[in-house]
């Protein structure tokens, strides 16, 4: 049997779209210039391609607590998604500018929500497609309308609570997505307070991408993460906000650990509680 791997060429990307069995997502998004994303799109695009935005489309507005970046109110996705041209069958291919952290994200939405066809991220994302020479667009699509139907998988996230109650258990791996000055608790640029989740380990997501950006081989990236999850009973995976931690998520749903959850509100939830024990340094 063929092994399956959600990671996508460009090539494969033009000839879905030549065969018209596609719908196309652009999610470029900086963090630090919330605008830049949009205005990029209305620059130039892939034909046919609907633009999502972490902020508005891929999150809900930040409160006190539940993190920089809490998981988008279902209802209104499912409506971005219809009048993008998206049912829950419909095979889609997602892209951003930021090495496929913006795009996983979209990705993983689409698995919580009980997508059924294939969701593909385009590796090297809008670069790679300028690179190699395909046009772009700077039309906004028109598409028929379409009804999407979530059905939400609940058993993919958790929340502070459940968290708390998981901590010290040797069966469970944490794995934290941030670079490892962040992790460490040397440097925070962004947060109330520095450091991780005690017991998580540093896994820090740009590791699944070679040093031009482009994903690693499946088989190099199960290689990475067999003796970081070997033996365990559950797998959660956070980052700052959510967002960084769903490119380690594909990677290890590709590679096989398919139940590895999400930590929604990551470390900028856990930090905001005042109670929360944090560890700094190596584990």
């Amino acid at each position: 049997m063929q092994e399956y791997t959600v990671i996508i060429t460009v090539e494969e990307a033009v000839k879905l779209l030549e065969e018209g069995q596609a719908a196309v997502a652009d999610c470029r998004f900086w963090l630090t210039e919330p605008e830049r994303g949009q205005t990029a799109y209305e620059e130039g695009h892939l034909p046919g391609a609907f633009y999502f935005d972490l902020d508005r489309d891929l999150s809900s507005p930040r409160e006190v607590h539940g993190g920089r970046h809490p998981l988008p109110e279902i209802g209104e996705l499912a409506q971005k998604l219809g009048a993008s041209g998206i049912d829950r069958s419909t095979t889609v291919i997602v892209y951003d500018d930021q090495g496929g952290a913006m795009a996983s994200r979209l990705w993983w939405l689409l698995q919580y929500i009980g997508h059924e066809g294939y969701v593909y991220v385009m590796d090297g994302g809008y670069s790679a497609w300028v690179e190699a020479g395909h046009p772009v667009s700077t039309e906004v699509p028109e598409s028929a309308p379409l009804s999407y139907k979530p059905q939400v998988r609940p058993e993919m996230v958790l929340h502070v609570d459940d968290i708390r109650e998981r901590l010290g258990r040797p069966s469970v791996v944490m794995i934290d997505s941030r670079e490892p000055d962040r992790y460490a608790g040397r440097l925070e640029p962004i947060d109330a307070k520095a450091g991780h989740i005690p017991g998580a380990v540093n896994q820090f997501w740009r590791n699944r991408l070679d040093e031009a950006g482009h994903w690693l081989p499946v088989k190099t990236q199960r290689e990475q993460w067999r003796p970081v999850v070997q033996g365990a009973e559950e797998v959660i995976v956070y980052c700052g906000s959510g967002v960084t931690a769903c490119p380690n998520l594909l990677s290890l749903w590709q590679t096989g650990v398919k139940g590895a959850k999400l930590y929604a509100g990551s470390w900028s939830d856990w930090s905001s509680y005042d109670d929360n024990p944090i560890a700094t340094g190596e584990e």
